[in-house]
């Protein structure tokens, strides 16, 4: 087949058609915005209309050891062609491997006027057993499926308003992202949290700083593929440039996320959840850092990783609603969430690695003029 950049919109669609099998449903789903109306008005509030982005494929990736063809939803041009480009990368190179540590969220539960916090805590602990058994009873179908609230934990914390307890339940949400399920469940366990306590309860609502719910990805590169070695130090000199430099920082996190939010569109996902836990996660070291790391191995080739929260579902809301985004599920042979997460990961990955080798030669700008030509 032939360079997909080289091929017409109406060849393109023929090659999904007759390469990948998709459906002339989906193929219209994607290539005409896939939401009417009425779709639209039973999704959110007060709808007048649609608003359409343009839908690409990204083509090539090689994650663990399975070729995926990744549709990315977004305006900003040039960041298909880079993802593309680190994709060629890594997959002449073996692929990207992705791992992930389940599908585990956090909901929290505040709790103040509490006297004596540290008892406090240790009575939640005492009557975890009570908390769980009341939040999973709010969700039967998630707790068939193997899902629910798994574990209780609470610590105090000092405000300027005085001291609180904070009470964590960690719930597994299976294939969902899971937020409506989780803010039912802690407001459920609230009760029990008062009556342990003595206190009263504030805030009940997820976190989405998803500690518990991370995705990985990691890639090796020969220096020869980069242009040399000189290369290869030029990539890590400037991952360290991120690391110790917030300005830079935000920059290169601001390109991860440019490869990773045209897929979470795609799927029907949340952008801001996803965008809030990553750049959170960024932080969680007192200082705003790179979520991206390149090294160079004894070899003196380039190893690239990345570790993040992802939470994002196949199930529920504008993924289950939305036409465009079964069609991307189904192009991508995506079967769970944790499948979905290992991608997003991979593609963020891919996208830093091509940005990076840009800009350490020709430069960002030039690149992009010579691929408008």
């Amino acid at each position: 087949m032939k360079n997909i950049a080289e091929l017409t919109v109406a060849e393109r669609l023929n090659w999904l058609r007759e390469e990948k099998g998709m459906s002339e449903a989906d193929i219209a789903a994607i290539s005409c915005g896939g939401l009417d109306v009425e779709k639209a008005d039973q999704m959110i509030e007060q709808v007048v209309g649609t608003y359409a982005l343009p839908y690409s494929i990204a083509p090539g990736f090689i994650i663990n050891g399975k070729e995926i063809d990744v549709p990315m939803v977004g305006e900003e041009p040039y960041v298909v062609t880079t993802t593309t480009k680190g994709a060629a990368l890594a997959a002449a190179n073996g692929g990207i491997t992705a791992t992930n540590s389940g599908p585990i969220m956090i909901g929290q539960v505040q709790m103040t006027g509490i006297a004596n916090p540290e008892t406090a805590c240790l009575k939640i602990v005492e009557n975890k057993n009570r908390i769980i058994d009341a939040a999973n009873k709010v969700d039967p179908v998630l707790i068939s499926f193997g899902g629910g609230v798994k574990d209780v934990k609470a610590r105090p914390i000092q405000t300027i308003v005085g001291p609180m307890v904070v009470v964590h339940l960690i719930i597994d949400v299976r294939d969902a992202m899971g937020a409506q399920a989780i803010n039912a469940m802690v407001e459920a366990a609230a009760p029990i949290l008062r009556e342990v306590t003595g206190g009263q309860s504030g805030i009940k609502v997820l976190s989405n700083l998803a500690v518990y719910r991370t995705a990985c990805a990691r890639v090796t590169i020969r220096k020869e593929d980069l242009g040399g070695e000189q290369n290869v130090d030029k990539i890590v000199s400037a991952c360290a440039f991120a690391n110790a430099d917030p300005f830079r920082a935000a920059t290169n996190n601001k390109g991860v996320m440019n490869g990773i939010i045209p897929v979470v569109v795609a799927t029907g996902n949340d952008t801001r959840a996803v965008e809030s836990g990553v750049h959170a996660y960024a932080s969680m070291s007192g200082s705003y850092k790179s979520i991206t790391t390149w090294e160079k191995n004894n070899n003196g080739d380039l190893e690239g990783m990345i570790k993040v929260p992802m939470a994002v579902g196949i199930v529920g809301g504008t993924t289950r609603k939305h036409p465009g985004a079964q069609a991307s599920l189904r192009l991508m042979g995506i079967k769970s969430a944790v499948e979905l997460e290992e991608v997003l990961v991979s593609v963020g990955l891919a996208t830093n690695l091509g940005t990076l080798q840009s800009l350490v030669t020709v430069g960002l700008h030039a690149d992009f003029e010579a691929a408008r030509k």
